[in-house]
C-alpha cells in the first residue's frame, strides 16, 4: 500500500473516531439521569457542554489550519479529546462530566474542520466526491456500532464470572455502580492511538483552495450583510439540534413512557437512528440526480416530521421503528441545506462554510431547551419543540433560491450512462 492510499485509510478512520465519541451520549443520558440522580434539565447540560465547543471552535479551527500543519492541528485534537476522555475516566462525576465534554467537543470540531482538506489532497481531488461518500459511510458505521458497544460493556464489566483480559482491567478501572464510564476508558485508549499513528505518519502539505480559506475581514462582514447567509446559518443550526435532541433523548424517552431498558433496546433504537441516517444518505446520491434538491428536503422533512409525531405519540411496537425511521428522513438534511447555502452566493464560500458549522452549535442548544421544557410539562411534551425546527428546515426547501441548482437527469438510462 503506498502513502497516499495509508494517509486515506487514516483520514477514513478519523471519520470513524469521530462519529464513535461524538453519539454515543444519547444512549449514555439514562445512565448519567440515574447514576448521579440528576434531574432531566440539567442533563441538558451534557450535549451542551459538548455541542456549544463548535461555536467556539469551527472559525478559528479554520484560521489554525491555515497557519499550522494538517498533522499539528489533529495532534492538538486528538491531545485535547484524550485529556477530556481521561479526566472523566479518572473522575466520574456529574462536574468533570461537562469541562470533559466540552473539551472532547473542542478536539472533535477542530478535527472536522481540518479532515476534508486533507482527505482532498491524499486521496486525490478526482475522487474527492468518491471518498467523501465512502467518509459518510465510515462516520455512519461507527454511529452504528457505537451503541453496541455500551450495550456490551454495561453487561459484562463487573458482571462477567470469567472476565476478558480487558474486561477485568475495566474492572479495576471503574466503580461497580458506574458500568459505563468504561467507555470514556476505551475512548482514552483510542485518542492515545490516534496521537501515535498520526505522530509515525508523514502528511501531505495541505494548499488550501480559494473556497476552503477562513477570511474575517471584509468578506467575513458582506457574509453576514446577508439575508440567506443568516437563513442558512439558522437551517443549520435547526438541523443539527433536530439530529441531536432526537438521539440523546430518544433513549430516555423510551425508558421513561415505554418501560425500555436504555442498555439494550434504547440503545439499539439509536443504534438503528444513526444506521439508517446513513442508508439514506446512499438513497440520497440517487434522488439528488433525479430532482431537485429542494424537492427532495422538502419531502425528506416532511417524512421527518410525520415519523417524530408517530415516534412521540404512537404504541410501543410502533415506536420502536418510528424513531429510527426520523433518522432515515434526515439524512439529506446536512448535505442539501450546505450545498443549498454554497450555491446561493457567489464567493468566499470558505469563510460561509466556517459561519454554518458554527451553526452546530444547535446540538447543543436544541437538547437543553427539551431538558428545559421536560421539567415543565414533560419529556414527552417538550419534544414538540423540534417540530419548529424541523419546520424550519421544511421551510428552506420552499424559500430557497440557489443561484446554480443541482444537476439533474432526464431519464434513468441518462442516469446509467457512461
Amino acid at each position: 500500500m503506498n502513502r497516499s492510499n495509508v494517509i486515506l485509510v487514516l483520514i477514513l478512520l478519523i471519520f470513524f473516531v469521530i462519529s464513535f465519541l461524538t453519539n454515543i451520549l444519547g444512549p449514555l443520558i439514562p445512565d448519567i439521569i440515574n447514576s448521579f440522580d440528576l434531574r432531566v434539565g440539567l442533563a441538558g447540560f451534557l450535549p451542551f457542554s459538548f455541542f456549544v465547543a463548535y461555536g467556539f471552535m469551527s472559525i478559528p479551527a479554520g484560521l489554525m489550519q491555515e497557519k499550522y500543519s494538517g498533522k499539528t492541528v489533529l495532534l492538538v485534537a486528538f491531545a485535547l479529546a484524550f485529556i477530556g476522555a481521561l479526566l472523566f475516566g479518572l473522575i466520574p462525576q456529574f462536574s468533570i462530566a461537562l469541562p470533559s465534554l466540552f473539551l472532547i467537543g473542542i478536539g472533535m470540531a477542530m478535527l472536522q474542520v481540518v479532515i476534508n482538506p486533507l482527505l482532498r489532497v491524499a486521496g486525490g481531488e478526482e475522487r474527492f466526491a468518491f471518498n467523501s461518500v465512502l467518509a459518510q459511510l465510515f462516520f455512519g458505521s461507527a454511529s452504528f456500532l457505537s451503541p453496541m458497544l455500551y450495550t456490551y460493556l454495561v453487561q459484562h464489566v463487573h458482571k462477567d464470572t470469567n472476565p476478558s483480559t480487558i474486561i477485568q482491567l475495566l474492572n479495576n478501572l471503574v466503580p461497580a455502580d458506574l458500568t459505563w464510564v468504561s467507555l470514556y476508558w476505551i475512548f482514552t485508549v483510542i485518542t492515545v492511538i490516534m496521537i501515535v499513528v498520526v505522530a509515525l505518519i508523514q502528511f501531505p502539505k495541505v494548499e488550501l483552495k480559494e473556497d476552503e480559506r477562513v477570511e474575517i475581514g471584509s468578506g467575513f462582514k458582506a457574509l453576514l450583510a446577508n439575508k440567506y447567509v443568516i437563513l442558512f446559518f439558522v437551517g443549520i443550526f435547526c438541523y443539527v439540534g433536530s439530529e441531536q435532541g432526537i438521539a440523546n433523548w430518544t433513549s430516555k424517552f423510551l425508558e421513561e413512557y415505554h418501560q425500555i431498558d436504555p442498555a439494550t433496546t434504547g440503545a439499539s433504537v439509536i443504534s438503528y437512528f444513526w444506521g439508517l441516517m446513513t442508508a439514506g444518505c446512499l438513497l440520497a446520491l440517487l434522488l439528488l440526480k433525479l430532482f431537485d434538491s429542494r424537492w427532495v428536503l422538502v419531502s425528506f422533512s416532511g417524512g421527518a416530521i410525520v415519523s417524530l409525531a408517530v415516534a412521540l405519540f404512537g404504541p410501543t411496537s410502533v415506536v420502536l421503528y418510528a424513531f429510527p425511521l426520523t433518522g432515515f428522513f434526515a439524512s439529506v438534511m446536512w448535505s442539501i441545506i450546505i450545498s443549498l447555502a454554497l450555491n446561493s452566493v457567489p464567493s468566499n464560500h470558505g469563510t460561509l462554510a466556517g459561519i454554518l458549522c458554527t451553526g452546530i452549535v444547535g446540538g447543543a442548544v436544541v437538547p437543553l431547551i427539551i431538558g428545559g421544557l421536560a421539567e415543565l410539562v414533560g419529556l414527552r411534551y417538550a419534544m414538540l419543540f423540534l417540530f419548529l425546527t424541523l419546520g424550519y428546515v421544511f421551510s428552506i426547501g420552499i424559500w430557497a433560491r440557489p443561484l446554480i441548482k443541482n444537476e439533474t437527469v432526464k431519464s434513468f438510462k441518462e442516469l446509467f450512462k457512461g
